[in-house]
């Protein structure tokens, strides 16, 4: 009897040992939501998925670009698309005001995806999904820069601010990020 309740603890931990090493390492780890108390275990909740990743500013020149990313997570959200935004100040443009931040997205801009509480997006603070996503291509350049990640962790493709994100180049490669395997 012993012997089970020291057993399957240690089943149980050998087990999500084995799913976390199994998680890519663009997913590993967590980021609070924005204007909430949950927090995204990424590997949970994104693994196997196609990613549209971007980090935003509020008061950037780009933020129109919120409803068209928001029009693409409608058009592909039935496939199995994520898009996730992410706040950041690294260019001095997002609110020191969170709930100023949640309001020109979910308000302002009526947007749906994923939302994460403002994060440094560049450099040695840069949160560890933008370390990966800069290791794997490039670090963003300013607001609104737009990673394209197949169901495997890795980025196929990355965009600038000036893409919008119903730019046919950029649309094909949410398509073939789509059609990728896990």
């Amino acid at each position: 009897m012993l012997m089970r309740w020291i057993a399957v603890p240690a089943l149980l931990m050998a087990m999500t040992g084995l799913a976390q090493a199994e998680c890519p390492e663009l997913l590993q780890g967590s980021l609070q939501k924005l204007r909430a108390k949950e927090s995204i275990d990424l590997c949970q909740r994104f693994e196997g998925k196609p990613l549209v990743v971007v980090n935003t500013a509020s008061h950037c020149g780009f933020a129109p670009q919120f409803k068209s990313l928001e029009a693409l997570n409608q058009r592909f959200k039935g496939e199995g698309l994520e898009v996730i935004g992410v706040p950041s100040n690294d260019f001095k443009q997002e609110s020191k005001d969170t709930a100023e931040t949640a309001k020109v997205c979910y308000v302002n801009y009526g947007v749906t995806f994923t939302m994460t509480e403002p994060q440094a997006v560049r450099g040695d603070d840069a949160t560890h999904l933008f370390k990966v996503l800069a290791a794997q291509s490039s670090a963003p350049k300013w607001n609104f820069y737009k990673y394209v990640v197949d169901r495997k962790g890795q980025v196929i493709a990355n965009f600038s601010s000036l893409t919008k994100p119903d730019d046919p180049e950029f649309i094909a490669s949410v398509q073939k990020a789509l059609a990728s395997q896990p």
